[in-house]
């Protein structure tokens, strides 16, 4: 399952992350907003994390997350920094494909950040995929993730 949600700066690359999301065959859930009326970022970002930590249950850092949150702003930068104040969630705001493999990689990242103003679109949706699609690698890189809330 993803969650997904955006502002108005991020409405038109959410529906496209949507739309690629369908063609991939993907279930998501949309937390909004449905608009480019403006609006609150927090309130998106904190739905989508909400869902994220839900289905993530009694899951440890080091396992794979249960769902996946793909939240869209102008910069990406509002989202990242909302999500990452909420315990548990470990967002990671993406411009190219190798930041979104290592982040998956390395940081076991569960919420991918994207910026509508600052990101092409067909880089954004490679990057969506990339990160959808790639493994923890745990190891050595758990005992860090266990250190960032511990």
């Amino acid at each position: 399952m993803i969650a997904i949600g955006c502002d108005h700066g991020g409405y038109a690359l959410k529906q496209e992350v949507m739309r690629h999301l369908d063609e991939l065959g993907l279930a998501y859930k949309d937390f909004g907003t449905y608009s480019e009326e403006s609006c609150d970022y927090p309130v998106y970002a904190k739905g989508v994390c909400g869902k994220v930590l839900a289905d993530a249950g009694n899951a440890t850092p080091g396992d794979e997350p249960a769902s996946f949150g793909i939240l869209v702003c102008g910069t990406g930068i509002g989202m990242s920094m909302t999500a990452n104040h909420i315990p548990g969630i470990r967002a990671a705001l993406c411009g190219c494909e190798f930041q979104a493999r290592a982040t998956r990689q390395h940081n076991n990242a569960n919420v991918l950040c994207l910026g509508e103003r600052v990101t092409g679109q067909g880089v954004a949706l490679d990057i969506a995929e990339l990160f959808l699609n790639t493994a923890f690698e745990g190891g050595r890189h758990l005992r860090r993730i266990n250190q960032i809330e511990g």
